[in-house]
């Protein structure tokens, strides 16, 4: 009897060093593992790894992309470009100097963009110019015009109440003067077909700006027409000009005169997917690291997407210098031509049999981690935080589970976190639609931070989650140390807990929904640009 009380008592003890020393090396403690339902063993498993891979290594990743764009890209690394392909040679170099054995995926797609800035300037009754990516931007699959027009509003709603139906209707054209520039306002219908009703009521130009019902349509609207190019200038603006060039009227002459000035091309490029795999792990169980390599015409895109990009590079690194052996093997990916509508994943995943198809386990994605403004988000895969709109679904079965993952991951580091909606708008989306489950994070692009966020997060209210989303000013300083530090740990922790997985015992499953799972509600925005309405 004395001797097993004295047993418990050492037990207690060695437990209480246990606790003592996780604690002095950061390890989470118990009852924040126990909050969770996580396994105490997976996330002190994942903790040497996490260390390995140093925001500075990140940065430095970063850093190389930015150079490229300036020394080659023209300041950009559109795909289809030099800029691009330096890009991808710099992923593949470093590949191979860590012993992979990367390959190129070439394919071919309509590169989409701007040959020259666009101009934007207010003729009369006062004259003004426009500042580009900042007042306006040109559409993708815009047309090339040069033309000075009397702007003409049609059917717009001042306010709206998020039901615009302007340009929608051929009959909005009634009365329309030919060669007049035709403002129309987002909302309810495609940027497409708004664009194609201007033409044929005889514009010459069209202006679509955001629609202004809620904060997060206030701001530049970047939108694309979908293919093919148009034969006519088309560019998108802030609320604020739109309202402005509107005269506040809603329909009819507005007595003011623009000068629409567009450049742009469309024409089929090269480009390739970066793609390498460990030597190590199962062949038939596979998981897909991805990232997007490329970015827009008017910046370098180091947040977007030089952190994730960035991100999953060093990983990879981290992952071949410590030749860990893994039970399933890892797919790192750099996808090309995201920009241009997930082409380049499409493509991927089109080129899989169903039999490679089902070897893949799940798709890790992960798209602007080191927003300035940041805010944690994951990707909402059992779609419990939102009404199924706007494209917003379900994933495929254990999509949920992969969202638990990162939440519970997040939790354990008193780090709280918000869904952001799972619509397919990143190289996730071509994955999900064949049924392979899916997750990752995001840290917000064009989205406004809401107080409560900025009470939770930090930053800035009533500002861009990333002020430099798509523009210029994307570069190696419009990125958060603290947010991506934060956002890679996440990562790292995630792909080496996926890669020891066994999934024959432990399949994935979409868990139930459990109260303070560290989803607190929210909305992110994904790429690519805005789409539809």
């Amino acid at each position: 009897m004395f001797t097993r009380k004295k047993s418990l008592f050492q037990r207690l003890s060695l437990l209480l060093l246990v606790i003592w020393l996780l604690n002095l090396l950061g390890v989470p403690n118990l009852e924040a593992v126990a909050a969770t339902g996580d396994n105490l063993g997976d996330l002190q498993s994942t903790q040497g790894f996490r260390k390995a891979v140093t925001l500075e290594k990140i940065r430095s990743h970063q850093l190389a992309l930015q150079k490229v764009a300036q020394d080659y890209g023209g300041g950009n690394r559109l795909a289809g470009t030099a800029g691009f392909d330096k890009s991808a040679e710099y992923v593949f170099n470093q590949l191979k100097a860590a012993g992979y054995n990367p390959t190129y995926q070439e394919f071919s797609y309509l590169l989409v963009s701007d040959r020259t800035p666009s101009q934007l300037q207010q003729i009369s009754p006062f004259g003004q110019s426009y500042v580009n990516g900042v007042d306006f931007a040109t559409m993708s699959y815009s047309g090339s015009g040069n033309v000075t027009a009397p702007v003409y509003a049609v059917d717009l709603k001042l306010p709206s109440s998020g039901d615009s139906t302007s340009g929608c209707e051929a009959a909005d054209f009634a009365g329309f003067p030919a060669g007049a520039i035709a403002l129309m306002q987002r909302g309810t219908c495609t940027f497409r077909v708004k664009a194609e009703n201007a033409r044929a009521a005889g514009a010459s130009g069209a202006i679509i700006f955001n629609e202004g019902n809620s904060p997060d349509r206030t701001g530049l609207l970047n939108g694309t027409l979908n293919a093919p190019p148009l034969d006519y200038p088309v560019v998108g603006t802030t609320f604020a000009l739109g309202q402005f060039l509107s005269s506040y009227l809603t329909n009819g002459p507005t007595g003011v005169t623009v000068r629409l000035k567009t450049d742009t091309l469309a024409e089929v490029r090269t480009t390739s997917n970066v793609i390498a795999e460990t030597a190590s792990g199962d062949p038939n169980s596979v998981i897909v690291v991805g990232a997007h390599l490329d970015s827009v015409s008017r910046g370098p895109g180091i947040n977007d997407n030089g952190s994730g990009s960035a991100t999953i590079l060093e990983i990879a690194n981290v992952f071949a210098s410590q030749e860990r052996p893994t039970r399933n093997k890892l797919r790192f990916i750099w996808f090309s031509a995201e920009e241009a509508g997930l082409v380049g994943s499409n493509y991927y995943v089109s080129q899989l049999s169903q039999a490679e198809r089902n070897k893949i386990r799940l798709n890790l994605n992960f798209d602007m981690i080191g927003s300035p403004n940041y805010v944690r988000f994951v990707y909402d895969g059992d779609n419990s935080a939102f009404p199924v709109s706007g494209g917003a679904q379900p994933g495929p079965q254990g999509s949920g589970e992969i969202e638990r993952v990162f939440v519970d991951y997040f939790k354990a580091q008193g780090f709280p976190t918000e869904p952001t909606p799972f619509n397919g708008r990143s190289d996730y989306g071509p994955f999900i639609a064949v049924g392979i489950p899916a997750g990752g994070l995001f840290s917000g692009a064009e989205g406004i931070k809401t107080a409560g966020q900025a009470a939770t997060y930090g930053g800035s209210a009533n500002k861009p989650y990333d002020p430099c989303y798509h523009l210029a000013c994307d570069t190696y300083d419009n990125n958060s140390n603290e947010g991506l530090d934060q956002m890679s740990d996440a990562v790292a922790h995630a792909v080496l807990y996926f890669s020891k997985r066994n999934f024959e015992k432990q399949p994935l499953i979409n868990p139930p929904a459990r109260p303070g799972s560290g989803n607190s509600g929210g909305v992110g925005l994904d790429d690519p640009d805005p789409v539809a309405i």
